[in-house]
């Protein structure tokens, strides 16, 4: 492991100027995964700021109804909250089907959020990662890429995002606040993360140095009839094969909104906006739910190992759909 400097800011503008002066530097919370790439020697941070003890490690009411998650919340402490057990459960499902319990007591909101990829090769630093080393190629491309991309992803790059609370967030519209070098940023968590391009090293729409304070959350009323379906090769810690976080408004048997959002299938938390225009004003039926999930996955292009994620996908998003419309509508 490459020695590194350490440093625990008194605040976050401070903290900020620490990282925005120090280009290989890193933010440290939980550490759960950059610890783990720095052992690997993926990531090889000279700095380390330490924000375990700024304040951003609460999760607060709005006037309006959301929800504002501090950065440095815990996973465990969220998942666990009865605003978001009561609000949200989609977010406390999401959680809870992440890593293990010991885990969860470390990692953070935004660690979670920003966590990198867990391809084998971005994680292996004998063999060709754009992500990791820019130009050197994508062996996964033609490689063992069972668990990677069927949407939107390039000849430079086929990781996906590992993150189950992002999948979440996202279908909830959820917006993250950053501090930038320039000052205070707020960003759509659906804006968050890039698709891979040509340069997939290029992961968020964030500045270099930019440190997230807080997520929020806002009103969604529906949401109190949510769910997260994750399917894995085993049943806890483990990373999703395919994954939904579905949230369903019905008057009657009329789908009056719906929020869809994917895990594992692109290289950043996939928003279904096909599957829920498809969805929106009409009578909910099993059929219906496969035919929206069909209408999202026109677009997929699967590699040589993971076509099976096509109709994985298709299957959980029925399966999330129906167990919240209920035994009447399925």
């Amino acid at each position: 492991m490459r020695p590194f400097r350490y440093h625990r800011p008194a605040g976050v503008a401070e903290a900020v100027a620490l990282l925005d002066a120090a280009p290989d530097g890193a933010y440290l919370a939980g550490g759960t995964n950059l610890v783990d790439l720095m052992k690997l020697g993926v990531q090889r941070p000279d700095l380390l700021v330490d924000v375990n003890r700024l304040a951003l490690d609460t999760v607060d009411p709005l006037p309006d109804g959301g929800l504002r998650i501090g950065a440095t919340v815990r996973n465990s402490d969220l998942a666990a909250h009865p605003l978001v057990r009561q609000h949200q459960p989609m977010l406390s499902r999401a959680l809870l089907a992440g890593a293990s319990g010991q885990l969860r007591n470390m990692a953070t909101t935004a660690g979670n959020l920003l966590q990198r990829t867990r391809c084998v090769y971005f994680q292996d630093t004998g063999r060709a990662c754009n992500k990791r080393e820019p130009g050197a190629g994508c062996a996964a491309l033609h490689g063992q890429n069972r668990d990677l991309a069927i949407l939107d992803w390039s000849e430079a790059c086929v990781a996906t995002h590992p993150s189950d609370l992002a999948v979440a967030l996202v279908a909830l519209d959820a917006v993250v606040e950053a501090y930038e070098p320039d000052g205070p940023r707020e960003v759509p968590v659906t804006e968050l993360h890039r698709s891979p391009g040509a340069h997939p090293e290029r992961e968020t729409t964030l500045a270099r140095g930019a440190l997230i304070t807080a997520v929020r959350v806002p009103p969604l009323p529906f949401a109190t009839r949510s769910t997260y379906v994750k399917v894995r090769d085993r049943a806890s810690f483990a990373f999703a094969v395919g994954s939904v976080a579905a949230a369903l408004d019905l008057a009657g048997d009329i789908v009056r909104d719906v929020r869809l959002a994917y895990g594992a299938v692109a290289h950043r938390p996939w928003r279904a906006y096909r599957a829920e225009e498809a969805l929106r004003g009409r009578p909910f039926t099993a059929e219906l739910a496969a035919q929206a999930a069909d209408a999202e996955l026109a677009a997929a292009r699967p590699l040589h190992h993971n076509a099976f994620k096509v109709p994985l996908i298709r299957n959980i998003t029925v399966r999330a759909l129906t167990d919240l419309a209920g035994p009447v509508n399925r």
